[in-house]
């Protein structure tokens, strides 16, 4: 009994590419068993992320294009009035095909997109990184599931820190002018 146990374990666990019958086992007592490759422990692979979060969006696409767009051209308006008012002219910004880019010399490169796909806008930081931010009705902001922040607000907290003075970029403007217009 403990040579067929002992078998199984070994054929399945510790050499799961070699065939040891409980036989062979009984054969050597357990001890001798010519291995013809070296002992290989199995490994897990360990995830250092996880697993992306799918969240279905309940927007149609024309709502979504309606508040993406509106959200993009408030964002526009509001950064190139930031830029105007500083007169660096290190800092650029661009916006072309729903790619909007804000370059801010050494203090890195901001990339705003939408994803009508997936319904989203995707946000590229050089501090927090790259996000995904779905649209909440009931709160009338864009979030990013995985830690519950708004676009606006991440934004306002990181320019603040880069441009060493006070930003507030209000992006919850969008949608008030969206209902106005559909009403």
């Amino acid at each position: 009994m403990l040579s067929q146990k002992f078998g199984f374990l070994v054929q399945r666990y510790i050499f799961p590419a070699q065939t040891i019958t409980s036989q062979a086992c009984r054969k050597r007592q357990l001890f001798v068993i010519d291995l013809p490759r070296p002992l290989v422990m199995q490994q897990r692979r360990m995830l250092v992320t996880p697993p992306p979060h799918i969240n279905v969006s309940d927007l149609t696409m024309e709502r979504y294009h309606a508040l993406s767009d509106a959200t993009m051209d408030t964002l526009l308006e509001s950064l190139e009035s930031l830029l105007d008012d500083l007169g660096n002219s290190a800092y650029e910004l661009e916006y072309h095909s729903g790619v909007l880019t804000l370059a801010l010399g050494a203090n890195g490169t901001y990339v705003i997109n939408k994803q009508p796909p997936n319904k989203q806008i995707w946000l590229s930081s050089p501090f927090s990184g790259p996000k995904r931010y779905d649209y909440s009705q009931a709160n009338n902001k864009w979030f990013y599931s995985r830690d519950g922040c708004a676009l606006g607000d991440l934004l306002n907290e990181e320019l603040t820190r880069a441009l060493n003075r006070p930003v507030n970029i209000d992006l919850g403007e969008a949608a008030p002018h969206i209902n106005k217009a559909q009403s």
